[in-house]
């Protein structure tokens, strides 16, 4: 689908002051990204500002997109909300993108009145309303597009995310290299799912360790990444497979796209890493419940994300996984490296 340029564009290409509001995590700070860079390269020589929240700020900062981030974006008291959007009115921004879509969003739009700036969402009244009344059933990308084709911005077919600035932003740091982990040739990230989740959500540790002894004996490295609720599958992993790499916890961030822009593959549950990982450009397989709107939370990516879904994820056979693995590639690369 490819989505042209409307009759509002005049409207906004000159503003000079513009915020973006996005509130959710790197999960959907990614996903918004690709809408980020287009409404930059629409507003070129606009101040560019960002309201976010702490779990994005640092990765925001780093973006080639903004002038200046504010993480504030989620007041929870009634003085400090009447304070946020005191301060929003003040700043007397041209053009606001509202790429979060909520409730809150709604309330700051609402708190703006009776002269609202112009404002880029999914809320009657606004100057750019994105109003479509399926939308709830698009992937995130899909409504972005939208949306910026209800601002006049010209959108040529579906959104990706894309964080191919970070090496050059960060100048290659070695603290980015697999050398920094002690990772060398070939590997594969394991992105597992911590056993407090669901098991419909998760694929199990006994297939993730299956897994790992099949990666390894074709010659790659499986690299396992996770956060303090992984731990224990991390260690499980590397104690049934020695030749694995267990880093859960151990890289911030930066360092796990930084490792994940240079995978060769990641296979995984619908983690916030697997969506890092896709948008740093790797070939990614992820496992969804087809009980929880897969087409809704798959990540997306240039290097391409394949889905396996099943109702319980544990169902789905480790044979299938490699499978996949083998048909990409993945080891008869490997071999010949």
């Amino acid at each position: 689908m490819i989505w042209r340029k409307s009759a509002s564009e005049g409207e906004t290409s000159g503003s000079k002051r513009v915020l973006v509001i996005q509130l959710g995590g790197i999960a959907a700070f990614l996903q918004a990204l690709a809408a980020v860079k287009l409404i930059r390269e629409r507003h070129v020589g606009a101040h560019i500002t960002l309201l976010t929240t702490e779990a994005t700020k640092e990765l925001a900062e780093k973006s080639p997109y903004f002038d200046m981030v504010e993480a504030d974006g989620k007041p929870t008291e009634p003085q400090a909300i009447t304070k946020l959007i005191a301060r929003i009115r003040a700043a007397k921004y041209d053009m606001i993108y509202d790429l979060e879509g909520s409730n809150r969003t709604n309330n700051y739009f609402q708190g703006l009145r009776p002269w609202p700036p112009k404002w880029s969402g999914p809320i009657a009244g606004a100057s750019h309303a994105y109003l479509d009344p399926d939308r709830a059933n698009l992937h995130p990308m899909l409504r972005y597009a939208g949306q910026l084709a209800a601002a006049g911005i010209a959108v040529g077919g579906p959104l990706e995310p894309d964080l191919s600035w970070l090496r050059q932003t960060m100048r290659d740091a070695p603290r980015l290299q697999p050398d920094y982990f002690g990772i060398r040739g070939r590997y594969v990230l394991l992105l597992p799912r911590g056993s407090n989740a669901e098991a419909n959500r998760r694929w199990p540790e006994e297939k993730y360790i299956d897994l790992a002894k099949r990666i390894a004996r074709n010659g790659v490295t499986p690299v396992v990444l996770g956060g303090s609720d992984e731990r224990n599958i991390g260690a499980a992993i590397a104690k049934e497979e020695p030749r694995a790499k267990n880093l859960v916890t151990r890289p911030d961030l930066f360092q796990c796209i930084g490792l994940a822009e240079r995978a060769y593959f990641a296979v995984g549950d619908d983690v916030e890493l697997m969506h890092v990982a896709a948008a740093a450009g790797t070939q990614c397989l992820v496992f969804l419940s087809s009980l929880a709107r897969p087409d809704l939370a798959s990540p997306k990516g240039r290097g391409g994300v394949v889905e396996f879904t099943a109702a319980v994820i544990a169902d789905l056979p480790v044979e299938q996984v490699e499978r996949q693995l083998r048909n990409c590639g993945v080891f008869r690369e490997a071999a010949t490296a």
